[in-house]
């Protein structure tokens, strides 16, 4: 049978289920919590895998009443709603928009600009004491590729970017932008805090940038929380999601999944049991672009400053709810 629709808090499971009624039935978990806290919760920002992991180990179906939805917590259950026909993209006003349209590019033009913007903007960081590469790189290669998609010429890109007019040229996908400064300022943080692996990827094929990027995906998505929509009742961990439900995925917890992946928290490119969530054919394809942009920020970065690194002290931080990436990379350009 079918959960209680969320207009009944009472018979809701999770956040809303009163102590008493969990104690009488014997489903309390075994920390003794009866009520699920919520991803939106106060600490969440800085640190949100604790939660994640009290709801996937305790609470795997619960309503969500400061989300407005339910919530899947569990790689299994997410990465069947990202793919499976009967979770929809019910966008609600206020929702962040999605790439709805599509811009035919050739890959090759793509290619060629993404690249030529790589080595212009790390060659005007090598020569710095010290840079931020979210504010002088990560802001500025992802307008460039969508400067290209649209047919702008690469002289007036940095123009645009500097104006932030870039996000208006992606239409309906101008979100796309913020996603993908994300991802990669995520990629790039994961990388330089790990000494061995810079000296690794340094020289490295494309084959193994790519597994680097694929790994940070899985650990560090730039997108936390999808919103779907159920078109019929849909059996998951913990109960069954109602048919016309909005449901909150939680990528971020699916992706550090120990029933998935073995040490989910460590960053580790050459683990035997990779993998990423596969967004399905409605995603907004912001975050596989990124890939193409992170092979080349990683060759022209290393190209351009061989001895790159953090700077001393310095290490990522990041912060977000909806969306999460580090705000700022502090590096030394010459070691």
């Amino acid at each position: 049978m079918a959960p209680a629709a969320p207009s009944d808090p009472a018979s809701s499971p999770g956040r809303v289920r009163p102590l008493a009624g969990a104690v009488a039935a014997g489903t309390v978990p075994p920390s003794g919590r009866t009520v699920a806290p919520s991803p939106l919760d106060p600490g969440a920002t800085l640190n949100p895998h604790g939660i994640h992991r009290t709801l996937r180990e305790e609470f795997p179906l619960t309503y969500d009443p400061l989300l407005r939805a339910w919530v899947l917590s569990r790689y299994a259950d997410v990465a069947t709603a990202l793919t499976d026909g009967r979770f929809t993209h019910g966008h609600r006003p206020g929702d962040p928009p999605c790439a709805r349209a599509h811009v035919d590019v050739d890959a090759e033009a793509l290619r060629a600009v993404t690249e030529r913007t790589a080595y212009v903007l790390a060659r005007r960081i090598a020569e710095r004491p010290q840079a931020d590469l979210v504010a002088d790189f990560c802001h500025w290669l992802p307008a460039g590729t969508v400067a290209a998609a649209v047919g702008v010429p690469y002289r007036d890109m940095m123009r645009l970017v500097r104006g932030r007019a870039a996000g208006a040229l992606a239409g309906e996908c101008g979100g796309q932008i913020a996603v993908r400064e994300k991802a990669l300022a995520s990629f790039l943080g994961n990388v330089l805090s790990d000494p061995d692996l810079v000296a690794a990827l340094r020289d490295a094929p494309a084959g193994l940038v790519a597994r680097a990027w694929t790994e940070s995906l899985r650990r560090d998505p730039p997108v936390q929380i999808a919103v779907r929509r159920t078109s019929a009742e849909v059996p998951v961990s913990g109960g069954v999601v109602p048919a016309g439900a909005s449901v909150a995925l939680l990528v971020g917890s699916a992706g550090r999944d120990p029933e998935r992946f073995r040490e989910p928290d460590r960053f580790d490119p050459f683990r035997n049991d990779p993998g990423q969530l596969t967004y399905g054919p409605g995603f907004c394809p912001a975050v596989l672009l990124a890939g193409l942009e992170a092979e080349y920020a990683l060759r022209a970065l290393f190209t351009a400053m061989p001895r790159l690194r953090l700077a001393d002290g310095f290490r990522p931080t990041s912060t977000g709810l909806i969306t999460r990436a580090p705000r700022s990379l502090i590096v030394r350009p010459g070691g």
